[in-house]
């Protein structure tokens, strides 16, 4: 019995590493294809010789251009989908992610307020949008406590709090309906015109926020047994949901601040990886992580091509694949 287990258990392994090898290569090629798309196709080699500081025609176009928009989209992938599934492991539910449940509605909300009321103090959109989402995560967890708080109450009170807080967004482009033309990409979610300054603002928390997820994987997969279980086995419980709400709350503002309200990602990608590699967050975020740059960096080609010259939002492309799955879930009663 425990030769077939430990056989099971390897197999297991065997099939999650695999996956992640598969990951690892749809990343690699939506990176490659961000590099090579757009305006004016550029060859591999061209690609490859201006990345490593040979002299080409299109070495600015690669540095100065698609380069950083690519790191770009991979870091805000990363960021969205371990935000994603930080909270879906802390609420237990598929569902869950920071656009839903209104962490990233907080962010928005006092991103739109500073570039609508303030423009001139834009380049504080980043501090002040991570003091929305962490705003708006204090006010979901006041309207979900009573003497303690559940996954589903929590995910109640988010909803309550997104759609208290996208009213507030509204009003705002209602009353300053002629300031609104700087926040429509924001309000969307967009990665055009990105570029250097934009990688620096989001590889600091990005790398933080990863690291902080990563070691707490095990605690995760024991808070997913149930508090009950959670709490019989030694876990603080309510320490252990404030700390990685903080993360997905950390990780979901920086992106914010940076391309604005782009929804689905933290959903669509964890749950994906999940329904390939189980439930397992010492796989399950490693995977989240690889999956989530093939999908962003794949997305935002698509967003810059389908309507050449043209450019969509990458949130819109996003929209169009987030709105069928999140029926696919709700036809699976995953709840």
């Amino acid at each position: 019995m425990g030769t077939s287990n430990m056989n099971i258990e390897q197999k297991s392994t065997k099939w999650r590493a695999s996956m992640l090898v598969v990951f690892a290569l749809f990343a690699l090629l939506g990176i490659g294809l961000s590099l090579i798309c757009g305006a004016v196709n550029i060859a591999i080699p061209e690609v490859i010789h201006s990345l490593f500081g040979g002299e080409s025609t299109y070495r600015d176009i690669i540095w100065n251009i698609r380069l950083p928009r690519t790191i770009v989209a991979a870091l805000v992938g990363i960021s969205l989908a371990l935000s994603g599934a930080l909270l879906q492991g802390v609420m237990r539910n598929s569902m869950a992610d920071p656009h839903i449940i209104g962490v990233s509605s907080g962010a928005g909300l006092f991103g739109i307020g500073v570039l609508i009321l303030f423009p001139s103090y834009a380049y504080l959109l980043t501090p002040v949008a991570f003091i929305g989402a962490i705003g708006a995560a204090l006010l979901i967890y006041l309207m979900a406590w009573r003497g303690g708080v559940s996954p589903l109450r929590v995910i109640l009170a988010g909803v309550a709090v997104s759609a208290l807080l996208n009213a507030g967004i509204s009003a705002l482009l209602t009353f300053y309906s002629d300031r609104v033309g700087g926040a429509l990409l924001f309000l969307v979610g967009g990665l055009s015109a990105r570029s250097w300054p934009h990688v620096n603002i989001l590889l600091p928390y990005t790398i933080i926020g990863t690291v902080l997820a990563l070691i707490g994987s095990q605690r995760l997969n024991i808070m997913a047994l149930g508090d009950t279980q959670a709490k019989a086995l030694g876990l603080r419980v309510e320490t252990y949901r404030l700390y990685f709400t903080a993360i997905a709350t950390l990780l979901a503002a920086s992106t914010v601040s940076v391309v604005g309200l782009l929804g689905f990602v933290g959903m669509i990608v964890p749950h994906s990886a999940r329904l390939l590699i189980g439930s397992d967050y010492r796989w399950l975020l490693p995977a989240s992580v690889l999956l989530s740059v093939a999908v962003l960096t794949l997305s935002d080609t698509v967003a810059r091509l389908a309507f050449a010259p043209i450019e969509l939002p990458v949130g819109i492309v996003m929209g169009v694949l987030g709105a069928p799955f999140f029926l696919f879930l709700l036809r699976r009663r995953e709840l």
